[in-house]
């Protein structure tokens, strides 16, 4: 947060210099960089992706976008920069540097404070991705039940590592922390959808329902249970429970 950090005439001063010097640095890299842990520190400029890369929002996108900042009052539109990102990304199906700049400009910031916020949340993808993003979840929970295992038989089925696409571009394969389903780990998550109670075989039999050009059935994988119900069945509330007893005098 340095650009919040810096009082006075010399905020945009430093806030320059770090972009001229950081965020475009082209002289910045680790090959090593794990997709879904924040990303590339530095931006990297590209063909497809740098200063003078076009980026216009949709006529429906930017209605979507308009939406977002009305429910913020003068002053706050910040508040939407979270949902305006995740527009852009939808659009374009990663998260350029243009689509940065254009929501600072919507909404009235400094570029430097939507770079803050792209570059902290995973979610956002600022480099171009597959058409499905293969998200393994890697907390506690999934790693007790397996989910090195999931990672390991994905990762042997489609012949790619974290931070790596196919070659027909299909698939981007990334390590991401929890994803709130840890009554169903081990889990994966591919685009919006959820996979959960995983096996090594299921994971693969579900990525391979997607390079056959069909749906996978989403939520639990092993037909045990519905969504986060027992998977030996009920263990309490046989009957429907009693509501509580409501009052008859009026009164609230």
């Amino acid at each position: 947060m340095l650009s919040r950090l810096v009082l006075g005439p010399s905020k945009n001063v430093i806030a320059n210099n770090i972009r001229n010097n950081l965020i475009y640095s082209n002289s910045i890299h680790n090959n090593n960089l794990i997709l879904g842990h924040g990303g590339p520190k530095a931006h990297i400029d590209s063909y497809d992706n740098n200063q003078s890369t076009p980026f216009e929002f949709t006529k429906e996108n930017y209605k979507k976008c308009q939406v977002e900042l009305a429910k913020y009052p003068k002053g706050y539109k910040r508040g939407a920069l979270m949902e305006l990102l995740k527009i852009a990304q939808k659009q374009h199906g990663w998260l350029p540097l243009a689509a940065m700049h254009k929501v600072a400009k919507i909404i009235g910031c400094e570029d430097m404070e939507v770079y803050e916020v792209a570059t902290f949340y995973t979610m956002y993808q600022r480099e171009k991705i597959g058409k499905n993003l293969v998200s393994v979840c890697a907390t506690t929970p999934c790693m007790i039940r397996g989910s090195t295992g999931i990672y390991e038989s994905i990762k042997n089925h489609l012949n790619i590592d974290y931070g790596e696409t196919t070659p027909d571009g299909l698939f981007t394969l990334q390590e991401v922390e929890c994803l709130g389903a840890c009554v169903n780990a081990p889990m994966i998550q591919i685009n919006d959808d959820y996979y959960e109670d995983l096996t090594p075989e299921t994971a693969v039999d579900v990525i391979k329902t997607i390079q056959r050009g069909d749906k996978p059935k989403v939520g639990p994988q092993h037909g045990l249970r519905k969504v986060a119900a027992p998977a030996g069945g009920k263990t309490s509330l046989f009957e429907k429970p009693k509501p509580p007893p409501l009052r008859t005098d009026g009164e609230l």
